[in-house]
């Protein structure tokens, strides 16, 4: 395994994060005796950094994480988050966050998690994270139930804009840094620089897109960015490698993300991410997906309030 700084936290996070959100079947139903098996399977392994969420089954993820870690807290640096509870259920309020951090703790059974994130924070009005949200996550660092304290999000333009007003420790931007996307380089790379904040990339099979897996029903990005799927896969069985063990492999190799944070919950998947923290690409092949995928690069989707879209 290979491991970065977080930023100015002090924590060497593996460049190989565990998501957790397919532990809450999140995607498709998880076998929790396999789960619990990827996640000693990951730690056994060098994998560090787990990052979880109330959200993800609706409480499920955590609870099955927590079983996880039972005698194995002490060996890895555990993430979860605040202020999305479902769907269309966002709470910022102080007195919701001071609740969420002792109803995580009861579920992951620990008396502190590693960094504690407001999730999905353009759902909701900026002053809210500004004047609100944040002064109660640090409140939960002062009193010392988590270390450090970030945001996460899908818009980076809006991440950037949080993160220059306020003073966080990490920023986890989802799905705009993979085969597909690259727009974390525009501003958030550049600040996290400036401002010594950790960068943090999830999704980077952009929600199976850049997997042989099915896509789930809910996924949303537009149809020409979907169809690229049975192609992609095409190209790299021409190679003869895995076409998510490329896009993993491409984003756990930019220099200044310190994690990349992939779903996981089976042995065959845990075991074929941690083979992609070696794996080398064959020549020729990027610049052959590159070209492919030029004519819908950065087709994203748009998630929470228009303002926080600009």
């Amino acid at each position: 395994m290979k491991y970065r700084q977080l930023g100015k936290t002090g924590l060497e996070v593996s460049i190989l994060g565990f998501g957790a959100s397919p532990l809450g079947n999140v995607f498709d139903v998880c076998d929790e005796k396999e789960g619990i098996q990827s996640v000693h399977y990951a730690i056994d392994h060098g994998v560090n950094f787990f990052d979880v969420s109330p959200f993800y089954g609706l409480t499920l993820a955590e609870t099955r994480l927590g079983k996880a870690l039972e005698g194995k807290r002490k060996e890895i640096i555990l993430a979860t988050k605040c202020g999305r509870y479902d769907l269309q259920d966002f709470d910022f309020s102080r007195e919701r966050i001071l609740k969420s951090i002792d109803e995580s703790l009861s579920r992951l059974k620990t008396d502190y998690v590693d960094l504690f994130q407001l999730h999905d924070i353009e759902f909701v009005d900026k002053n809210q994270i500004i004047d609100i949200a944040i002064p109660a996550i640090r409140e939960v660092q002062q009193s010392g139930k988590a270390r450090y304290i970030g945001i996460t999000g899908l818009p980076v333009r809006y991440l950037a804009q949080i993160a220059r007003e306020v003073e966080i420790d990490t920023v986890l931007s989802w799905a705009h840094f993979n085969l597909l996307e690259d727009e974390i380089n525009d501003e958030l790379v550049p600040l996290s620089k400036e401002k010594g904040f950790g960068l943090m990339n999830a999704a980077p099979l952009m929600q199976r897109i850049l997997s042989p897996a099915p896509l789930p029903e809910w996924h949303r990005s537009p149809d020409e960015v979907k169809a690229m799927q049975p192609i992609l896969l095409a190209i790299c069985e021409k190679y003869g490698v895995s076409l998510s063990q490329v896009a993993l492999r491409f984003a756990m190799g930019h220099p200044d993300i310190a994690t990349t944070i992939v779903g996981m919950n089976s042995m065959e998947t845990i075991r074929e991410n941690v083979v992609a923290v070696d794996f080398q690409i064959p020549q020729g092949l990027l610049e052959e997906i590159d070209a492919l995928l030029a004519p819908v690069k950065n087709k994203m989707w748009f998630e929470g309030k228009a303002e926080n879209n600009l």
